[in-house]
């Protein structure tokens, strides 16, 4: 799974489209807590996060959301600038 950012101890990976499924998402990793965030809405739809991990993740996807749900459909995984 291609990492796509990292920020404040907050790790963002995408799947290959092959191996996944819809809604096109996000997988985040913050110390021992996982989600999945979709893409369109950027609601927590599995898994869940604390507070203020959640709130840097939904504002550092609202500013890249065009580029990620690009990324999920053209399957070109790339390193997006993390938060700061």
């Amino acid at each position: 799974m291609p990492e796509i950012s990292r920020f404040y101890g907050i790790i963002i990976r995408m799947f290959s489209i092959d191996t996944e499924h819809p809604p096109r998402h996000i997988h985040i990793k913050y110390a021992e807590h996982q989600a999945v965030m979709e893409l369109e809405k950027l609601n927590i739809v599995e898994g869940s996060l604390p507070k203020h991990a959640r709130m840097l993740v939904r504002e550092w996807a609202e500013n890249h959301q065009y580029e990620l749900l690009e990324m999920w459909e053209t399957q070109n995984f790339h390193k997006i600038e993390p938060l700061e």
